[in-house]
């Protein structure tokens, strides 16, 4: 990939895509065009055809898609469904139409299925069944996916696959009802700590073991993809380290500075009871993340702090 090479980041302002931007610029590649929601719908066929047309993007990375916690997942699953098959497919067929010269198409670890042999492989991909808390969203990744592949063989196209495991970092979702794990836990135990309470009480029972990766590590990942990678079968992208939820809320607690208790609500579900990737492939060809869960996550807490005010109690 030249550095002069044109760069299309679709969901560049997100968490993963900005991470993949900042990259992009710290490796001295600056010919990048993107485009905000505001300014380009991706779910738009017509929009995105035009975009991709003035633009002529020579290389793709695709880290748009609508994306929340369980909650978000279990009460929206149309619009996870049907929002991100528009915006994914409307990417991938455009750099096709518009000769693109190479694609990342960013999938999740949630494409496995809820009861896959741990740590799971790529070759684990629809051998089971997926985890009903977020199926729409993994079949529209998996959609992705098997387009990517299907351009692939059928075009010969560069069209690769990545797929992170669970993620967090600068320009999380801190929302109360529709964050990630991780940075709901951030919200929590900081709003804990300011408002001297005794306890705080997280879902399920603590147990389910997850595997966590720092964003820009993930970024660093698609760049070094997209140097380093052509084959249409997918490949993992994480850190080969997990944790029990409990002892997640734990570090974020000590982080955060909260000093009370952390109880649990075994009402709520603990999703699937335990997720870890196995990166082998991507550690055999010289990648791996550099940063630490607890550095991480003091880092993740510090981008929190600075954001308060858009992440008020009555948010």
């Amino acid at each position: 990939m030249e550095k002069t090479a044109k760069i299309y980041v679709a969901g560049h302002r997100g968490m993963v895509g900005s991470a993949i931007h900042r990259k992009l610029q710290e490796e001295g590649y600056h010919n990048i065009c993107a485009a905000s929601s505001s300014q380009l719908d991706l779910r738009d066929t017509v929009k995105v055809n035009e975009f991709f047309e003035e633009h002529e993007p020579e290389y793709v990375f695709v880290a748009a898609a609508k994306v929340g916690g369980i909650l978000a997942n279990n009460s929206y699953p149309a619009d996870f469904l049907y929002d991100n098959l528009m915006i994914q497919t409307n990417v991938i067929e455009a750099s096709f139409r518009y000769n693109v010269k190479k694609l990342l198409f960013l999938g999740s670890s949630c494409i496995y299925p809820k009861m896959a042999q741990q740590p799971i492989t790529e070759d684990s991909l629809l051998g089971g069944y997926l985890e009903p808390t977020n199926e729409a969203y993994a079949i529209a990744k998996i959609a992705g996916i098997k387009l990517c592949q299907a351009y692939f063989k059928q075009h010969g196209r560069k069209f690769i696959s990545a797929m992170p495991t669970n993620l967090y970092g600068l320009g999380d979702n801190y929302h109360p009802e529709n964050s990630h794990v991780l940075p709901a836990l951030i919200r929590k135990f900081h709003e804990a700590k300011e408002n001297n309470s005794e306890e705080v009480v997280i879902w399920g029972s603590g147990a389910p073991l997850r595997e966590f990766m720092f964003a820009d590590d993930l970024g660093a990942a698609c760049f070094f993809l997209m140097q380093n990678y052509e084959d249409p079968n997918i490949i993992n992208v994480g850190t080969g380290e997990e944790v029990t939820i409990l002892e997640l809320a734990n570090i974020v607690a000590d982080v955060a500075g909260f000093e009370g208790k952390i109880g649990f609500d075994k009402t709520k579900p603990d999703g699937t009871p335990r997720k870890l990737m196995d990166s082998s492939r991507l550690h055999k060809l010289g990648f791996r993340h550099q940063t630490s869960l607890r550095e991480g996550i003091w880092i993740t807490y510090q981008d929190f702090l600075n954001k308060i005010p858009d992440y008020s109690v009555s948010a």
